[in-house]
Formats: C-alpha cells, structure tokens, sequence
C-alpha cells in the first residue's frame, strides 16, 4: 500500500474478488482469516458493502456477491466495445467476412461487438446480443479452450455449419486480460476458412485485448 492509496477500499475490493471466486460464498471468519484482518473490519467491510448492494449474506450468515455488481456490470460491455472496434473494422475490411467480439455471459457466448465488411456482395448477418453455447461455433470453442488452458498453435478454432448451415468461423481467445473471458472471431460463407484468416484472427484478438489492458 502507498501513501496515495486507500486501506479501507482496497480491502473492499479484494472481500469483493474473494466472494466472486466462490460459488458458496464465505463466513465472516473465513473472509477475516483470507483478508489477514480481525472480524470487527470485516463485519464494517460487509455492512458497507451491503448498503450498496454489492455484497449478501444468506440465513446462515454466508456473504455471497450481491445483485449490484449486475448494475456495474452492465456498464462494462459499452467500454469493451468501443476499445475493441478499431480492431474489429480493420479485421472485417481484410478478410472480407464479418467480425465480431465474443464474451462470456453465464454459461453462453454473448456477441457484444460486431462489424460486417463494406465492400463485399454478401456476408453472414450476425447481430450483436447473438447467444450461442459455449461448446458450439469457433468464438465459444476458442473461449473453452483459453479456459482449460490448451491454448496452443495455432492459437484459434476453426468450425464449419455449427451455428448456421453453410456459414464457417475462426476465433481467437483473448489473453492477458484480466477479469474478461472472450474471443475475437470472423465468420463467413464458406466451407471452409481460408489459411490465411486464422492468424489474422489471432492478430485481432491480440490488438482487442492490449486496447482492454
């Protein structure tokens, strides 16, 4: 800690990460016994928080992640949008095909960033707030693989008629990212994704994610 810096809120934040990384949640000994603090701060840290609704405790006295988070949440996507786009654009104008920004919403793949070509006859209509399984097209299939760690060359997925009949993807994870699961992927009409596309694609996810840095 600096001198410039709150103690108070920085061990807000962390009762916040702690709680968003169980799905049980946590005693209030517990949070104490993690934080390194006595349970008095953290009683004063949970009702703070409570007040603001970011931070609930059930019956059993368990403090779990609080609905508020949501209401901050949803201010997110906005940010990663914009950042992403210039990166978007220039990767949808190159390959020709429709590129899109992907991320994790739950257990689904959620498109919050998407940009088709201007100069090409025809592309995939793929509209952003498209849902899909994340086990299901290249962007959710690139995401899993990032999750599990078996990201390697040539660092994308590729899949063909997963999504829609005819249409083939390529996606890319984004990595380094802190707090953020996504991928960065085009899809097109074809049966197949040129050779070319692939490390395009790993390009543009790398430039989405030092702009999300």
């Amino acid at each position: 800690m600096t001198a410039e810096t709150s103690q108070t809120l920085d061990r807000g934040l962390r009762v916040l990460k702690l709680l968003a990384d169980t799905d049980h949640g946590l005693t209030v000994t517990e949070l104490s016994n993690k934080l390194g603090v006595n349970r008095t701060v953290v009683y004063r840290l949970l009702a703070t928080l409570e007040q603001h609704a970011l931070v609930r405790r059930d019956l059993g006295g368990r403090a779990r992640v609080g609905l508020g988070v949501l209401r901050l949440g949803r201010q997110v996507h906005p940010l990663v949008r914009e950042a992403a786009l210039p990166a978007l654009r220039s990767l949808a104008e190159d390959i020709g095909a429709t590129a899109h920004l992907t991320l994790v919403d739950g257990s689904e793949a959620l498109a919050v960033a998407v940009v088709e070509p201007t100069w090409t006859d025809y592309h995939v209509a793929y509209r952003t707030g498209f849902r899909h399984p994340l086990d299901r097209g290249a962007a959710g299939r690139a995401i899993l693989a990032a999750r599990q760690g078996q990201v390697t060359d040539p660092g994308y997925a590729l899949t063909h008629g997963e999504l829609e009949a005819g249409a083939s993807g390529a996606a890319a994870p984004l990595v380094g990212v802190t707090g953020i699961e996504g991928s960065v992927g085009v899809v097109m009409l074809a049966d197949s994704v040129p050779e070319r596309v692939g490390p395009r694609v790993v390009d543009a996810a790398r430039e989405v994610a030092d702009a999300l840095r």
